[in-house]
């Protein structure tokens, strides 16, 4: 059941780029990350009111710029220039980035089914991304490896901070404090640059509205709220399962939202990342289901 609720938060999270596209174009995305953040922080704080002690406000800190600050205003960035499809299959490639981190900085090995499962995902990415098959803007490419940077960076200090401050705190606070960072450049920004500001001002929509509404709501204070909830009750393994609806969710969205479509083989090879980039989660959970030991009545 863990699994499947799993995949509601990895769903919402997968529509980020074609709602963005559809309901708010040309949004900058320093302030998309922003409005995305700082209200979210700010609900989650109203829910259930933590104060982090004063030891921890420079982790914080420095998780907020990464994990938020950067992280979000990247992820607007390939909304605005990456088809929603190629923006979602392209971040099952963590994966892959994640073993190579861990290898260079920690000298771990992965294990043989993880290596072969990020040789084919590197292989079939490279398949998928190449230039005479599909033209994709370099500004969202390197938006891309830049965003998984920061995921592998990001998970690794949330995973020290584990033991040492409550992952309610963790999750409300690196929310407000990235916000806070992203407001701050942003109004620097509008003083820079007036017009784009003042006209989104001015032409607000209810489709704008409701762009806004879905991924402060639903991607990122329910999104984020029940990912770390069921953090605390499921293995990795069997979330990075439910991971799945990610970029599934990337595809249908730009299907039904922005009208996206590919030929058959690149489907097939979107398909086939995707399977790929679970498949080392699916045969851990099967190997632990056959070790545990059958019960037999007496």
């Amino acid at each position: 059941m863990n699994i499947f609720l799993a995949m509601i938060p990895a769903f919402f999270w997968g529509t980020t780029y074609a709602m963005t596209q559809f309901s708010l174009p040309d949004w900058p995305p320093l302030l998309l990350g922003a409005i995305r953040a700082l209200p979210a922080g700010l609900i989650l704080l109203a829910i259930k009111p933590s104060l982090p002690n004063k030891a921890d406000w420079p982790i914080l800190i420095k998780l907020g710029a990464i994990n938020i600050a950067i992280f979000f205003s990247l992820i607007f960035v390939m909304a605005l220039t990456l088809p929603s499809a190629i923006s979602g299959v392209g971040m099952v490639s963590v994966p892959v980035f994640a073993m190579l981190f861990h290898w260079l900085m920690n000298r771990k090995l992965p294990n043989p089914i993880q290596a072969i499962s990020g040789a084919i995902i590197v292989i079939l990415a490279w398949q998928l991304f190449d230039p005479s098959s599909i033209s994709l803007n370099p500004v969202g490419l390197i938006a891309m490896l830049a965003a998984i940077s920061c995921i592998i960076v990001g998970s690794t200090i949330t995973k020290e901070l584990g033991s040492r401050i409550h992952w309610w705190t963790v999750l409300t606070w690196q929310l407000i404090i990235g916000g806070s960072i992203l407001l701050f450049i942003a109004l620097g920004q509008a003083l820079y640059a007036p017009e784009k500001y003042i006209h989104l001002a001015t032409e607000l929509s209810l489709m704008n509205t409701f762009g806004i509404g879905w991924i402060v709501i639903l991607n990122t204070v329910l999104g984020y709220g029940l990912y770390v909830w069921l953090l605390q009750r499921m293995s990795v393994v069997d979330f990075t399962f439910g991971s799945i609806a990610n970029p599934i969710a990337g595809i249908l969205s730009g299907m039904l939202l922005v009208g996206e479509s590919y030929t058959p083989a690149q489907y097939i090879l979107m398909v086939s990342m995707i399977l790929a980039s679970v498949s080392p989660a699916l045969i851990q959970m099967l190997r632990q289901k056959l070790a545990k030991p059958v019960s037999t009545k007496t």
